[in-house]
């Protein structure tokens, strides 16, 4: 491998980065006897010494590289990554889900979620008093998680549904290849394995994740045997509760300065849309009164009347129960929200300043006669919000706030030392090659610590394919930014492409 300058890094939108380049192929011999010492296994000494220098150079650059990334422009946080081509001024109704995508919460939320959740399992599901210690780690879970109920392990897949090696965990302990082989036979994931597995797809899955690995984690250590199916069915039903209860939504509207953040672009985004003669809507499974809370938090500072915001929907739809909405036909109730009661009258019309609670697409689509096509919906659960709509004809619009650029250089470049060194014999050769090895996983230790140190890129696999949760985003998401007033920046009347070079997800930096 020869050290060859510099390349350019693209960081997307036309920013570039020089960055060291080097090249697989060897540096060819300068006054080289043609009859060299060779090692035991046929290679010349001369080449293993130049291969040892080159890896020592490479270690050298390397330690410079995270460094450099951090300081790199990295993707347009504010664009629109495409999927599918999109013509803005074909689309005549936006819908918008409320949680994480018109409203954004703080940290504070997760934490929030998993005391709450805690606390109904040891109360009401008799989890021992002493799960009541258990502290939510930010640092743990990433978005886009499978747990196994039937082996107690969360995993990260790539793209082709394989456990990512370094990305199996039971309880908070990372399981080593050996044992993902003992457990599951091979990496990949086959169809029947498959069905045990449940997604971690949205932002409130993250205090599930974390409170999953701490159970089987607490059950480990106090040497208690249990079933991992259970340990999902008693979180979930904990989650649930967090939700359904209301106490989730009472704590947060006594304190929305705490858990929730103001944004008044996005409200700036919703004006701009009924200007331009656009239909909009609101479809979420939160209870009116919390959406209105909030919502009336964020008109705080606008210089609009606090209860104007409903005046920017033609329909309001709450506890809509998605992704059954999708599926299902379930009526339509009319919600009173002074008394805090449903009508029992039939919904054949809606009204604007009617809320509607509960429903399903076939009755909503028969009441607006609005055409999938023209219909465009942002969500940010791939499963509850987006695949449904997708399914539909709808277009679609994912809001993932973990955008991330990738990091690719580093992983070519050791694959490439890799390869250099796999065709050495001989004990010096083969200590070589230790090291080498050695040597990549302590640059993957470093790569993937500067996103998630338990599980790494939320986008990408350690080995630079791109995740599972990836493949969902390009399956079910026609677009993608990390807001929805990102559109601000686009006329309503724009033409958005799949960029041309890409290889999955159009986000990611490329290096050439």
């Amino acid at each position: 491998m020869k050290y060859l300058g510099y390349c350019w890094l693209r960081a997307g939108f036309g920013v570039e980065r020089r960055v060291r380049c080097f090249s697989g192929t060897a540096a060819p011999e300068v006054g080289v006897d043609e009859s060299p010492i060779r090692s035991s296994g046929g290679i010349p000494v001369d080449e293993i010494k130049k291969i040892r220098l080159e890896f020592e150079e490479a270690k050298r650059s390397f330690l410079n590289i995270p460094a450099a990334l951090r300081e790199m422009p990295k993707m347009n946080p504010e664009g629109i990554y495409v999927n599918k081509n999109l013509r803005l001024d074909k689309i005549q109704v936006y819908g918008f889900d409320y949680d994480y995508t018109l409203a954004h919460y703080s940290q504070n939320l997760q934490t929030l979620t998993y005391d709450i959740a805690k606390k109904y399992l040891v109360n009401e599901l008799k989890y021992p008093d002493s799960c009541l210690q258990f502290q939510y780690d930010p640092t743990f879970p990433i978005r886009g998680l499978y747990y196994d109920k039937l082996k107690g392990c969360l995993l990260k897949l790539d793209f082709f549904g394989s456990i990512e090696p370094d990305g199996c965990f039971f309880g908070r302990h990372k399981i080593t290849r050996e044992k993902i082989k003992d457990v599951y036979g091979t990496r990949h994931i086959g169809r029947d394995q498959a069905r045990g597995l449940v997604g971690l797809m949205d932002f409130f899955c993250f205090s599930e994740a974390c409170l999953i690995a701490d159970i089987v984690q607490h059950f480990v250590d106090a040497k208690l045997e249990f079933d991992a199916s259970y340990v999902y069915e008693d979180v979930k039903c904990a989650i649930q509760h967090v939700h359904g209860s209301g106490l989730l939504h009472r704590t947060i509207l006594s304190n929305p300065h705490k858990y929730m953040m103001k944004n008044g672009q996005v409200l700036k985004f919703l004006r701009m849309l009924k200007e331009k003669g656009k239909k909009l809507f609101l479809l979420t499974n939160s209870p009116y009164h919390f959406v209105d809370g909030g919502m009336r938090f964020i008109l705080e500072d606008c210089g609009s009347s606090r209860d104007s915001w409903r005046d920017l929907f033609d329909v309001v739809i709450a506890r809509a129960n998605k992704p059954n909405f999708y599926t299902s036909e379930h009526p339509f109730r009319c919600y009173d929200v002074e008394k805090d009661t449903l009508a029992f009258t039939a919904v054949d019309k809606f009204l604007p300043d009617q809320v509607y609670y509960h429903g399903c697409l076939k009755s909503f689509l028969q009441i607006t006669k609005w055409h999938g096509p023209e219909v465009i919906y942002f969500g940010d659960h791939l499963f509850s919000d987006l695949r449904g709509p997708s399914k539909a004809g709808w277009r679609t619009a994912a809001i993932i706030h973990e955008l991330e650029a990738k990091f690719h250089i580093i992983q070519e470049l050791l694959g490439k030392l890799h390869l250099a060194a796999s065709k050495c014999g001989g004990l010096s050769c083969h200590a070589l090659l230790d090291e080498l090895n050695e040597e990549r996983r302590h640059c993957r230790a470093v790569m993937r610590s500067m996103f998630n140190a338990s599980f790494g890129a939320t986008f990408l696999s350690d080995t630079g394919q791109e995740s599972a949760f990836a493949y969902l985003i390009h399956q079910y998401a026609d677009v993608y930014t990390s807001k929805p007033e990102n559109f601000l920046l686009y006329p309503p009347e724009a033409w958005l492409h799949v960029p041309f070079d890409i290889k999955i997800m159009p986000h990611h930096v490329k290096v050439i």
